[in-house]
């Protein structure tokens, strides 16, 4: 179980995306191998979602039966679903439930124990039996969470409304007493499950008060009653809200006005904003609005102003990004290429150069990439300046210009999880599923990985850390 433990806390093993490649590229039983051969995760749960994609729950189950054996609560999540799906519902009844006492397992296991199992019976068509295994541990707010999702639809509105007010009331008098771990969710929570049952006014009124009160927890609520507000078309009660509480209300309201088919107003109450002086997300906001509206031309000239800007307010990155989205790449190279010298100097190297070098490899100019970096001065063990990743970079832009067999033996002579993972990248593009996940290091090798770079950080850190008291 400490492996499993590991592979999801560091995303050890096959990476989740990798997994996904595999299965949407056919891929299928290489999946169910390298779980079965390498007792890897996250192709098992791959695997399982393919089998059963597929019908094939008795496979799914073979797949995952071995993780569920462990005991670890999300392997046995996943394998109750699949007795689900497969139709044995006393099965994974059993399975699911909870085994322990908070003395035994926790308080915490407890909690997801039982939220789990309320989930098998809600489908199972038993939501009344749901509400009781899951109503003594509302006070974890994951729990409260799945009580508002689990029932919607399933006729018992009243009796979660039951359950609710107390904690609510409760929260209403003393907000700060249930800290991160408490029900602190319960005023959404409420205003949604009086929505579903068809009492939206009063829905809206009550968490009005709530927001008004300033009744939030250590996350507020504001954009949870904003977007209530946006479901029903309260469009001034909206504007309202963003007026006062800009942070988390304002992104809502834009997105409201350019769904009711009113982006110039949004467009218009975002500049009214940055002429006020407004914190800079307004500016991305609006730059976001006017690439939303065909208008990248006039989004790039929102953030413009930003682009040389030295520190945090700086939105050149995510004008790449969307330019990029949209198909842009050349305009997005000459941003990178147009900046101030000021501000080469600082992030030239760091960080502009590689996005550059991504660009021109999705825009098909892979060989002025490759050209750029065989350009830059090396040091004395031959390494190109300040080039995080060198090699796979080069192996990256060498796949891009169709150079598949120069990209694959660069990457084969490079040890390490990285390297393996963008190897398996170019495999599964070539339909060699198996070969894919063998490039990557296995969870042993790549644990010994990890633990080799904490101990060269550790070092590091320890090096410096003498140094600058050895000059005092």
């Amino acid at each position: 179980m400490d492996d499993l433990q590991w592979q999801v806390a560091n995303l050890g093993g096959v990476l989740p995306r990798i997994v996904d490649e595999v299965l949407d590229g056919g891929g299928l039983e290489a999946l169910v191998g390298a779980a079965e051969e390498r007792g890897d995760w996250f192709c098992a749960e791959g695997a399982v979602r393919g089998l059963c994609a597929a019908g094939e729950f008795g496979r799914a189950w073979a797949v995952v039966e071995p993780f569920v054996g462990t005991g670890w609560r999300p392997a046995v999540r996943v394998g109750a679903d699949v007795l689900v799906r497969w139709g044995r519902i006393e099965q994974a009844l059993e399975l699911s439930r909870p085994a322990g006492t908070a003395g035994s397992e926790g308080a915490e296991d407890v909690a997801a124990a039982a939220r789990d199992h309320a989930e098998v019976l809600v489908r199972a068509g038993r939501a009344d039996e749901a509400v009781d295994v899951l109503a003594p541990h509302l006070r974890d707010r994951r729990v409260l969470g799945a009580l508002v999702e689990l029932t919607e639809g399933q006729g018992c509105d009243e009796r979660v409304l039951e359950l609710l007010a107390p904690l609510a009331e409760e929260f209403r008098r003393s907000p700060g007493r249930g800290g991160g771990g408490g029900p602190w969710e319960v005023l959404s929570g409420q205003a949604r499950v009086l929505e579903r049952s068809g009492r939206v006014d009063e829905a809206i009124r009550q968490f009005g008060a709530d927001v008004a009160a300033r009744r939030y927890g250590p996350l507020n609520n504001v954009e949870s009653y904003a977007e209530l507000l946006a479901r029903h078309g309260r469009i001034e009660e909206l504007r309202s809200l963003a007026d006062t509480e800009s942070h988390a209300a304002v992104p809502v309201y834009v997105r409201a006005l350019e769904d009711a088919g009113r982006a110039g107003e949004a467009e218009a109450y975002l500049r009214g904003l940055i002429a006020a002086g407004k914190p800079g997300w307004c500016k991305s906001m609006l730059m976001e609005l006017l690439f939303r509206q065909g208008r990248p031309a006039d989004g790039i000239e929102a953030a413009a102003g930003t682009f040389d800007d030295l520190y945090d307010d700086n939105l050149l990155q995510s004008a790449l990004f969307l330019l990029a989205e949209h198909g842009l790449h050349d305009r997005a190279i000459a941003l990178t290429q147009e900046r101030s010298p000021e501000f080469l100097a600082e992030h030239e190297a760091h960080w502009v150069r590689s996005n550059r070098w991504w660009l021109m490899g999705e825009a098909g100019r892979a060989p002025e990439a490759l050209a750029e970096i065989a350009a830059l001065p090396v040091d004395g063990d031959g390494e190109a300046d300040e080039v995080d990743d060198r090699e796979l970079t080069v192996a990256w832009l060498l796949a891009q210009d169709g150079r598949v067999a120069e990209a694959d033996a660069l990457l084969r002579g490079m040890p390490g999880k990285r390297a393996g993972t963008q190897l398996a990248e170019l495999l599964i593009r070539q339909g060699r599923f198996a070969e894919a996940i063998a490039a990557i290091p296995g969870v042993a090798a790549q644990r010994e990985e990890e633990e080799r770079w904490r101990a060269k950080w550790r070092e590091t850190a320890a090096s410096s850390s003498a140094g600058e008291w050895g000059s005092r």
